[in-house]
């Protein structure tokens, strides 16, 4: 099946290379549950949106420029996979089901 909703989107992280040392962290491992945090006051971009742990404590990087504007703020975002020195993400509406079946 192919989804042609656009909210649905599997996006590398940006800035991993500034964050290298959280790439091994569990809690960016497959399947994890993430954190989307907007940064309205991002000097560099009003639009970053962070990608961090679900306990956001532990930052990755971000959304890329050119998606963060288009995020509403109620995504849910999931790790699918790593990749030589990236992550990538899956960010899906929050009425989304995410979650392990039994």
């Amino acid at each position: 099946m192919r989804w042609e909703d656009p909210r649905i989107r599997v996006v590398p992280v940006a800035g991993v290379s500034y964050r290298i040392e959280a790439l091994d962290d569990a809690d960016f491992d497959p399947g994890r549950l993430l954190a989307l945090v907007h940064e309205p006051d991002n000097e560099h971009d009003p639009s970053a949106v962070g990608i961090w742990n679900e306990a956001q404590t532990v930052q990755l990087g971000y959304v890329p420029a050119a998606i963060a504007p288009e995020l509403r703020g109620d995504e849910q975002a999931v790790s699918l996979w790593r990749v030589d020195g990236g992550l990538r993400v899956l960010i899906v509406p929050a009425s989304a089901w995410i979650g392990t079946p039994r």
